[in-house]
């Protein structure tokens, strides 16, 4: 018997959820209200759908959430979210979700009352995403950050160009580095292939290297790649809407925060509710002004407003005048696969940050914890050793692990260990394993 997956939503957030999950053969109906958009998605996917109002007990019975092992309710409304969770769980749904918008249903005194209501776990798009941008300016230098067991392992990921050393050498010739003993390359990306490095795998030009690290030695990695680390001080946002504002109150006691947006009227509420950032009533396509306001000065430059394309040239514009980071909100799926290649350093989905923290919520119970990374197949998934079996038993390189998955690293209580193939897990020990879509089923196999 699979796991029934009820998803109300097939937006982008909800056929993002019901792509991942199906790789899982997990059984899944997405119930949305319009007709046109569920025959896409069933042109892609192997799904069940359903149309009409999630919130009408109809359209919940049709869709069986009576069986489901969990009812996610992604569609853009909030309201329709929180009702559709609440007569889920009502008609037998084991666990629900639901997406939410507002800042105060969030906070940690409030969720007893929807605990009471019966829904499991509330997601805010928004707020894991102006999470995620915070870890990014923290950690500069990188594309993109990841950190496991409260931050001891670190897996950060950076594009390599012609200047690094680390170009057309190979795997193994790079251990002869002392440094490459806390270090490890775990994946390439190369043409939005991901490789998962052998020794004799060559580091080409343009490679996206990701790399895993204890938490003091992610210094060091600069120090392999020939960069300086930057510490990041001010901070231009352009926008205005929700994104835009919960990034501001997570960055301005922070960092000096100069917000720039184009309507007078919600300048003043901006004013009223960010007390520690500089709001500046202008129009942000107009790059005379955003110098005028310290462009120039600027150590990074986040692009949060409602248009991708917006975002992606405002960000190459602030790159073109000296910007050493910028993050592009981008909504469009297409986009994200080229961002490296046109020369945007990071951009952020919403969406598919909400998504890879809900798939990990439903993964077998042994798994901790999952991190997608944009615009690749792979995941980053931590599995806990819990009972004494083939692996407390064997080193690693005798669990015929396939080739598409690497253990990168393993936390044992305070200790943290970036294993070779001689290396043995422990009960309790923490896997933290890179793996392509299709060695997932496997995995389960061996960690289950």
């Amino acid at each position: 018997m699979g796991m029934n997956i009820v998803i109300a939503g097939a937006g982008d957030m909800g056929y993002h959820l019901a792509e991942q999950l199906s790789y899982d053969n997990k059984d899944i109906t997405l119930i949305d209200t319009d007709r046109e958009v569920l025959d896409y998605v069933s042109s892609k996917l192997d799904v069940l759908t359903v149309q009409g109002d999630a919130t009408s007990f109809e359209v919940l019975q049709k869709a069986n959430v009576s069986r489901a092992s969990m009812v996610l309710a992604v569609t853009t409304s909030e309201k329709t979210n929180i009702v559709t969770a609440v007569l889920a769980k009502q008609l037998g749904a084991k666990r629900v979700m639901a997406r939410v918008r507002n800042h105060s249903y969030l906070s940690e005194e409030n969720m007893p009352y929807f605990k009471n209501l019966g829904i499991d776990n509330l997601i805010s798009p928004t707020m894991l995403c102006s999470r995620e941008i915070y870890n990014m300016i923290e950690n500069s230098s990188f594309t993109e950050v990841f950190d496991f067991g409260g931050g001891k392992l670190n897996i950060v990921g950076i594009t390599l160009d012609q200047t690094n050393p680390l170009v057309n050498q190979r795997i193994m010739d790079t251990k002869s580095n002392p440094i490459f003993e806390d270090i490890r390359i775990i994946a390439i990306v190369r043409d939005q292939k991901t490789i998962i490095p052998k020794g004799n795998t060559i580091i080409r030009n343009n490679d996206h290297v990701f790399f895993i690290s204890n938490k003091k030695n992610t210094e060091s990695i600069l120090e392999v790649l020939g960069q300086e680390k930057v510490v990041i001080k001010n901070v231009m946002i352009i926008g205005g809407d929700d994104m835009a504002v919960t990034t501001a109150l997570r960055l301005q006691d922070k960092f000096r925060v100069t917000l720039v947006n184009r309507d007078k009227e919600r300048c003043k509420w901006l004013a009223e509710h960010l007390h520690n950032t500089l709001i500046i009533n202008g129009d942000y396509k107009n790059v005379e002004l955003l110098i005028e306001e310290g462009l120039e000065q600027m150590d990074a430059f986040l692009a949060l407003t409602e248009s991708s394309e917006t975002n992606i040239i405002a960000s190459l514009t602030a790159k073109n005048h000296g910007v050493y980071k910028t993050i592009a909100h981008v909504d469009t799926r297409e986009y994200i696969h080229i961002s490296h290649s046109i020369g945007v350093d990071s951009l952020i989905n919403k969406k598919l940050v909400a998504a890879n923290e809900i798939s990990r919520f439903l993964k077998k119970g042994t798994v901790d914890a999952i991190s997608g990374i944009y615009g690749v197949d792979a995941e980053f998934i931590q599995y806990s050793v819990n009972k004494v079996n083939r692996l407390t038993k064997h080193p690693l390189k005798e669990m015929h692990f396939p080739d598409t998955a690497i253990v990168a690293g393993v936390i044992r209580g305070d200790e943290v260990y970036i294993p070779d193939g001689d290396f043995q897990l422990q009960i309790d020990d923490k896997a933290i394993v890179l793996a392509l879509p299709e060695a997932r089923n496997l995995l389960e196999k061996i960690f289950h």
